[in-house]
């Protein structure tokens, strides 16, 4: 339910973003600003925040999402619209997602993945530990009396 959540909040507000900048700003239709961010949210929804945000910190992960929504958004706005570069579009887009995804992560990682890793840790086996106490192969034996 918490990654739907985090989902969701995600598409909204990248809807929003590319339809301000790529629906208004370069007049693309909204089917298609709504098709580039769908397959944009799931694309780095996984990649992004679930696969790269845990393993690294928030700053190699909002570089690594916004690279990916700069290809994502050239290479659909490319084949969805006719004629004109999506050079600077994609670019002007994918630094306003990037600005988002700061502050998204923030939320990814104290509402999703810190939750998720503290329920994975936690051990319902039982815990009993053994520890082993052995001698030397050939002890050697230490007799003071004896000469």
């Amino acid at each position: 339910m918490k990654h739907i959540k985090a989902f969701v909040i995600k598409f909204i507000a990248c809807l929003a973003l590319l339809y301000i900048i790529l629906g208004i700003g370069y007049d693309m239709a909204f089917r298609n600003v709504f098709l580039i961010t769908l397959v944009l949210g799931v694309i780095a929804y996984i990649v992004g925040d679930l696969l790269i945000l845990p393993k690294t910190n928030n700053t190699i992960a909002t570089i690594a999402d916004a690279g990916i929504a700069y290809l994502i958004i050239w290479y659909m706005g490319s084949k969805l619209t006719y004629g004109g570069s999506m050079v600077t579009p994609s670019l002007i887009s994918a630094i306003g997602i990037g600005l988002f995804e700061i502050f998204f992560h923030k939320y990814v990682y104290n509402n999703v993945i810190k939750n998720t890793e503290h329920r994975e840790n936690v051990s319902t086996g039982n815990l009993r530990y053994q520890t082993e106490a052995s001698e030397e192969l050939t002890p050697e034996i230490h007799n003071k009396n004896k000469k």
